[in-house]
This record gives C-alpha cells, sequence and structure tokens, in this order.
C-alpha cells in the first residue's frame, strides 16, 4: 500500500494489462500464473472456490510471483466489501453492477468517511500491515482500485451513468451474463449481443475512464487492446491445465499409438 496501487498507477500512464483468472483457490496455481508473467491475476469469489481466509493466501502468492491482485467479490455487498478489503485487497471487481446508484452504494462502502461509510479498524487488520502503513486511511481513497462489472443489456444502456460515478476506477463488459439477458447465453458473436456491447462501449468512450473486458468469440484480446481496451481478462488456471492435459495426453497416445480410456466426469 505505501508504494500506491500499481494497477492504478500503470493504467494512469496509459498502460494495456492482460491478466488471468484463479477459480480453484489454488495458491500454487496463483503463484505459478502470476510468476509467468500475468500483469494481474482476479482472485474469483463471485465464481471461484476461494474464502476470505483462501483469498488471503492467493494475494500472498500474487505479490510472490510479482502479479497484482484483483479479487471480485462475490456480490455489492457492504459487509463483504468491507471484510475483503480489512483483508488487504486493494482493487475489487464487483459483478452485476446494474446503475449509478449500485455503483455509488459499491464506492461507499470501499471507502472511509467523509467520502464513503467503510468501517474503520485499520490499525489491527491486514490491510495496514496490522497498523505498520500509518498513512492507510488517509491515502485510501486514492489507493482503492473499483472496478465495476457490468453484465445485462440496462446496464448497457446506463454504462455512461455509472462509470461517470466519482470513485468507480473502471468499468468491466462481462459479455455472456450481458447476453444472456437477451436470451442468447454462449452466443457471443451473435449480431444482437455484438450490439449490445457496442453500445456499451459507445457509451464508455464519452467517459474517458479505462475499461476492460473478456475475450468473446467475437474478438481476440490482441483485439481488443487494439480497439481501445485497457484491461483484458483473458486466460484462467483451470481452462488452461484443461487445455494442456488434453493436448498433453493427445500427443503421446497419438504418437505412441495408445488407446485412450473413457474421460472422466468432467472429460
Amino acid at each position: 500500500m505505501q508504494g500506491g496501487n500499481r494497477i492504478k498507477r500503470r493504467l494512469a500512464e496509459g498502460e494495456q494489462l492482460y491478466g488471468a483468472w484463479v477459480s480453484t483457490g489454488s495458491t500454487a496455481n496463483t503463484e505459478l500464473l502470476a510468476a509467468a508473467g500475468y500483469d494481474f491475476l482476479v482472485i474469483d469469489q463471485e465464481h471461484g472456490a476461494a474464502s476470505i481466509e483462501t483469498a488471503i493466501e492467493l494475494m500472498r502468492a500474487c505479490i510472490v510471483g510479482g502479479a497484482d491482485p484483483i479479487v471480485r467479490v462475490p456480490w455489492n455487498d457492504q459487509v463483504y466489501l468491507k471484510r475483503i478489503l480489512d483483508a488487504g485487497a486493494t482493487s475489487v471487481m464487483i459483478p452485476m453492477v446494474e446503475n449509478e446508484a449500485e455503483a455509488k452504494a459499491a464506492v461507499a462502502a470501499c471507502l472511509y468517511p467523509p467520502y464513503g461509510r467503510r468501517g474503520y479498524a485499520a490499525p489491527a487488520l491486514r490491510c495496514s500491515g496490522y497498523g505498520r502503513d500509518t498513512d492507510y486511511r488517509a491515502k485510501w481513497h486514492e489507493n482503492l482500485f473499483l472496478i465495476a462489472q457490468i453484465e445485462s443489456a440496462g446496464a448497457a444502456e446506463r454504462a455512461e451513468s455509472i462509470a461517470r460515478v466519482d470513485g468507480v476506477d473502471m468499468v468491466l463488459i462481462g459479455v455472456n451474463d450481458m447476453a444472456g439477458t437477451i436470451g442468447k447465453l454462449e452466443q457471443l458473436a451473435d449480431p444482437e449481443v455484438r450490439a449490445l456491447v457496442e453500445l456499451a462501449e459507445g457509451n464508455l468512450k464519452k467517459v474517458g475512464k479505462p475499461y476492460g473486458t473478456v475475450p468473446s468469440a467475437a474478438r481476440t484480446p490482441e483485439q481488443l487492446f487494439a480497439e481501445g481496451y485497457a484491461l483484458v481478462a483473458g486466460a484462467g488456471d483451470v481452462p488452461l491445465l484443461a487445455a494442456a492435459a488434453r493436448a498433453d495426453l493427445a500427443r503421446v497416445r497419438g504418437g505412441a499409438g495408445l488407446p485412450g480410456r473413457p474421460a472422466g466426469p468432467y472429460g
């Protein structure tokens, strides 16, 4: 914390950041991915396995490996946000933000008075290095990096007002859930889905803040960066391991002429 939020600083300097997801709650996977060179790792508490206790270990593994952690919390919940921030999260992603009021509530939950209503116990907690960082409270409103995730057709229409909320540093477009709200779940190349994403993009560009997303059937990370996205969360520990395992099996069994066994429940 004493050096400030590196994600926030790098984006302010115009860098584009590429990162990966950690869904398994594995410290080994986290440290491995961080050491591989990803700019950031998203510790997924919305769909992933990590509890608050596990998230602390994953944040430590990120730092050991050299990546910056972003914690995606389960929901826009004041109590949970307070607890994960007290546990040391400095960058948070909040799912399913629908409108300006919800964005303002998220900001208020994360910031101390006079900027918000976060309860204060920092000197006794990990967030301040258990009291070593005596400037934690005074600088927190500058060091927090808050991502509001928009994931519906309505949020795409309201993306500009969400992004304009003071304290929202970035809006991230969740393409698949957005598609689901118009009955097109997993149909990410569908013209109606593309039009909805373009609507969100157009609204976000009016604000001037950096915006992010995930790759989809329509655009690769390289294309997204070329089109102006500042942050792309692409790979993940589960799909990377699964793809590598399948490729290894295909190579060895194919090359040696070995018969395959029936796939397991996740094969």
